[in-house]
């Protein structure tokens, strides 16, 4: 191998389209844009839009709501069932619950539970534990001998993460709080020993006071000396004789 001979698979690189090269391109004047005018930008949407009039979305009347608390369940035909039946994923000696519909792979996913629905015919006699079933599938079992038992069984993976979660942000609000409140007591007794300390020495200071200024009432002021008149200067020899 050379290095001048290192190439790409084929395919992996594609040339970029050559707009406005002429109309045997089929992207030439206009470059795929249509018309001049607000469409032949990019970032424009006008779906819904007639011209400023009140538009039909709008002008239709509304009715119901969106259930934001409804359950999401997993449909289950009987026709399924007795599929999974033949194939030997599941045992119909045995009682069947969400999790062995799940491990047989006739689920994918729990969600908030596995809902029977009645298509199909089930020929064994099985015992399902399902969270909601209709009323064609009851009789579908019930008519191969079996029993449906119908109980609501919350999300297991879901919900146990979302509790796990939910408390431990909980517990760690409450020592964050507790650590807060902590601080702020600690804070408080050290104003009040340091208030506490001010006070008790203002009161020793204040007490002091008096004492000092009775001690310098009782000792007597000494009286201050007055300084010696200067002596006047003698008169020299020398001054007598010229006198």
């Amino acid at each position: 191998m050379k290095l001048n001979k290192i190439k790409d698979n084929a395919g992996s690189r594609r040339s970029a389209m050559r707009v406005g090269r002429g109309p045997g391109s089929g992207k030439g004047k206009t470059c795929g844009s249509g018309m001049k005018g607000q469409k032949s930008r990019t970032g424009v949407a006008l779906k819904g839009f007639e011209g400023g009039q009140m538009p039909l979305h709008r002008r239709l009347p509304k009715h119901g709501f969106t259930n934001i608390f409804a359950k999401k369940y997993q449909e289950v035909t009987i026709d399924r069932l007795q599929r999974a039946i033949d194939a030997k994923k599941i045992d119909p000696k045995k009682e069947i619950t969400a999790e062995i519909f799940k491990e047989s792979g006739v689920v994918r996913r729990l969600r908030d539970g596995v809902r029977l629905i009645g298509n199909g015919e089930l020929k064994a006699k099985v015992t399902v534990h399902v969270a909601g079933a209709t009323k064609g599938a009851v009789a579908a079992v019930e008519k191969a001998g079996g029993k449906v038992v119908v109980a609501v069984v919350a999300r297991n993976e879901d919900a146990e993460a979302k509790a796990a979660k939910t408390a431990e942000k909980k517990a760690a609000k409450a020592a964050k709080a507790a650590g807060k409140a902590k601080a702020a007591k600690d804070s408080q007794a050290g104003e009040k020993d340091k208030a506490g300390k001010k006070k008790a020495k203002s009161e020793a200071k204040a007490d002091s006071a008096p004492e000092s200024k009775a001690s310098e009432s009782e000792v007597p002021k000494e009286k201050k000396a007055k300084p010696a008149p200067e002596a006047a200067p003698e008169a020299s020899d020398d001054e007598g004789g010229e006198g």
